[in-house]
């Protein structure tokens, strides 16, 4: 018999090779499977999931700089005499630390513009850390099974507060020489061990030589290998749990509807990297940052005018300038409550209240199950008033860590603005609470309007009987969808009252009960009922009436009879 004939040319000995080679790497490593699963992994397909994303890419663009920096960082705080080729600082002098940095600045090929993408992709870092955390915080998306998630977010946060401290640090220049002598008055204000953890610090009297070695091994070592660690801890949990998404039809709690990550999502989150790295090798060719040979090596007796650190650094700062001077004497000991308070009390109940928000949310509201879908930040309004007022607390001490500038800008009275600025920082973040959450429940009538009415077209037309109405456009069904699909959950009851001869245990368990019930009513006591649409319709037709069905009412909120 006749070998039958083949309808193509077989693989080359190369591709038959490359086969080989892969089953072999396949057999020993399953790597296919793990392929698999990730080129089928779905993400949600909106703007608001790629600041997480800016992050990551952010940290990559730090990495690779940092390792080319260090090659010519020299962390040593013995002195000489400069000799390099920047001709003002000629016979200055200077830390080894300074003279490396300058160093890089005009002798490396390329060291100014590293330096500087370097600076700029930490600034990035940070922010779009912060920017993504209150993304999460106002659309609910730290709720369980996210806890652990959001508690890494802060985490990394913080950590991201240090690293970018101590990098600011190591070129030892006056102006971080002004922020290490800041950090040591922070340290010396510690009641009854203040003194000894400055003397570990810096390896004796202030300024010592060994900080800037120390904060050199920590800013390429120590915090880089824990942010890595956050960050594979981060993305294994968003792997596990699956992402948030916006709701809409077909989007439940039990799925997740979006883009495959090959090729669409590969091909989208590559162009971010690429616009990523554009826009940071264009914002250091082009816009100065730290320079510090306008600054001068550090002296202990020196300081810089109108010194100003990064924004993530700031907001203490002006803290401290608006805490007034108070000490106390206790037990023989004096302690300076200007600098405890600012730089450590209030930072401390700050980030320990959003570490342990989620489970104080879940407490109040009583809500036991999973959220797979992200809140309408108008759909939570005491959420939303809480996150705007953290906001302006957050600015008000922003501005206050230029209040001089400020001041010498505007030619107004540094006492003014500094007794302002005090006044604000408690009244502002009233303030927008309150207005905040106005706006949040006049959105929501707004959203009822829509569902009830429809959309104003501007169309006028005249009645049969000589009047006039307005045309209005119904809501699609996915319109409707994406209104409806709100989760409002009921606060806590209140406790039972208890019998007379109850014992202190269960007095102290109905307190505890009640002051759950009241906190859950005041976060949920102002919202607009939907009637008659309180839940989105389980199949969509093709469009719904303008008016929903009849149903149960409710309760009527405090925008109901408008």
């Amino acid at each position: 018999m006749a070998d039958q004939e083949s309808d193509g040319p077989g693989p080359g000995p190369a591709a038959r090779q490359v086969t080989a080679a892969v089953v072999a790497v396949d057999q020993r490593l399953p790597l296919l499977d793990a392929a698999k699963g990730a080129v089928r992994k779905v993400f949600p397909d909106h703007w608001s999931f790629l600041l997480g994303e800016l992050a990551l890419y952010s940290l990559v663009v730090l990495l690779l700089t940092g390792v080319y920096l260090t090659l010519f960082f020299n962390p040593s705080m013995s002195e000489g005499v400069y000799n390099g080729s920047y001709l003002p600082l000629r016979g200055v002098t200077m830390t080894d630390a300074y003279s490396s940095t300058l160093h890089i600045s005009f002798d490396v090929r390329g060291g100014l513009l590293v330096r500087q993408i370097h600076h700029w992709a930490a600034l990035l870092f940070v922010s779009a850390i912060g920017v993504h955390m209150l993304r999460i915080f106002f659309t609910g998306a730290f709720r369980r099974p996210r806890e652990l998630n959001w508690i890494i977010g802060m985490t990394l946060f913080v950590l991201g507060m240090v690293e970018g401290f101590c990098g600011y640090s190591l070129p030892d220049d006056l102006l971080s020489g002004t922020g290490l002598r800041i950090a040591e008055g922070v340290m010396l204000s510690i009641p009854l061990v203040g003194s000894y953890v400055a003397f570990f610090a810096f390896g004796g009297e202030y300024p010592g030589h060994e900080i800037i070695p120390r904060l050199y091994v920590m800013h390429i070592l120590l915090v880089p290998g824990l942010i890595l660690a956050l960050v594979g801890a981060h993305l294994t949990l968003v792997v596990v749990l699956k992402h948030t998404q916006w709701g809409g039809p077909g989007k439940t709690n039990r799925n997740v509807v979006g883009m495959p990550a090959f090729p669409q999502f590969t091909a989208r989150t590559t162009g971010l990297l690429f616009m990523l790295c554009g826009v940071l090798a264009l914002a250091s060719a082009l816009g100065q940052i730290n320079p510090i040979w306008d600054f001068g090596p550090y002296r202990p007796d020196q300081a810089s005018q109108g010194a100003q650190p990064d924004w993530y650094i700031g907001w203490l700062e002006g803290a401290l300038r608006l805490m007034p001077g108070v000490e106390t004497r206790v037990l023989g000991h004096t302690v300076s409550w200007s600098a405890l308070v600012p730089a450590l009390v209030v930072p401390g109940l700050l980030f320990g209240g959003l570490f342990v928000y989620p489970f104080l949310e879940r407490w109040v509201t009583a809500a036991r199950g999973e959220h797979h879908l992200c809140d309408r930040p108008r759909n939570q309004p005491t959420r939303t008033g809480l996150g705007a007022a953290g906001i302006a607390f957050y600015a008000v001490l922003l501005l206050a860590g230029a209040n001089d500038l400020l001041a010498l800008t505007f030619d107004v009275s540094l006492q003014g603005l500094t007794r302002v600025l005090q006044v604000a920082l408690f009244v502002a973040p009233l303030i927008c609470f309150l207005v905040a959450k106005r706006v949040c429940l006049g959105l929501q009538a707004h959203d009822r309007e829509l569902l009830l009415e429809g959309f104003e077209t501007g169309e006028v037309h005249q009645t049969i009987d000589g009047g006039y109405g307005e045309s209005r456009r119904r809501l699609t069904a996915a319109q409707r969808y994406r209104l409806l699909a709100r989760d409002l959950p009921e606060p806590p009851p209140p406790p039972a009252l208890l019998p007379p001869d109850s014992g202190r245990a269960a007095a102290a368990t109905y307190r505890l009960r009640a002051l759950r019930a009241s906190a859950g009513g005041w976060f949920h006591r102002d919202r607009v009922l939907f009637r008659g649409a309180v839940e989105p319709p389980a199949r969509l037709p093709t469009e719904l009436p303008a008016t929903p069905p009849a149903g149960p009412a409710g309760p009527r909120g405090p925008e109901e009879d408008q």
